[in-house]
């Protein structure tokens, strides 16, 4: 089986970055490297960051918003729960939510689950890409949502509806250039049908 391994986002400043990424608390989930590819817009891919209680979500996006992120969508409560979206500041869209309305205890800033959202323009061909690649399927939801099953990473690979993604974090969906973000596999170097680039995982 394939398995997924990394994610390394692509930044103008490595190590403003670390240190962000860092105070954030997504610093074990992530590496950086220095890009200066062209991009605008969405960049087609969020992290979506799990965590069992609101008063967490208010702590990660307080302690993001510190380190110099900036709101794209205030933490709400939801028919879903609670949550909100913040944009890193190199861009990266970072949305921290739970499924639960109330604490039940002090708030923390601990996260449960990292899962990497590609926006795809189309999830069942995307779905197909990959499993010819030898990625498991954990979780499909037709057209509108795949999860693998990624147990050698610390972060969850998913598929996501483009439109839907950019929707859901409060941004467009127009965006060119590239996604700077590279992810890590044993299946090779290659692109996905939505241009994500995959590249073999350093240890």
């Amino acid at each position: 089986m394939t398995s997924f391994q990394s994610v390394t986002l692509e930044v103008p400043d490595p190590t403003a970055a670390d240190a962000f990424y860092n105070a954030f608390g997504l610093g074990p989930y992530v590496r950086v490297r220095a890009s200066d590819e062209p991009t605008t817009g969405f960049r087609g891919f969020a992290l979506s960051l799990v965590v069992s209680q609101p008063g967490n979500v208010d702590a990660l996006i307080g302690a993001a918003l510190d380190a110099g992120a900036t709101t794209l969508k205030p933490a709400t409560k939801g028919f879903w729960g609670y949550g909100g979206v913040v944009r890193a500041p190199d861009g990266t869209i970072c949305k921290i939510a739970t499924s639960k309305k109330k604490d039940t205890g002090p708030a923390a800033r601990h996260i449960d689950q990292v899962a990497l959202l590609l926006g795809v323009a189309d999830v069942k061909a995307s779905k197909r890409f990959y499993v010819d690649r030898g990625l498991a399927v954990a979780k499909s939801f037709g057209g509108k949502y795949v999860e693998f099953d990624t147990p050698s990473s610390a972060v969850t690979l998913a598929l996501y509806p483009r439109r839907a993604l950019a929707k859901d974090t409060g941004v467009s969906q127009e965006g060119i250039g590239s996604h700077r973000i590279l992810i890590g596999g044993d299946a090779g170097p290659f692109t996905d049908p939505d241009g994500f680039v995959w590249e073999v995982a350093s240890v």
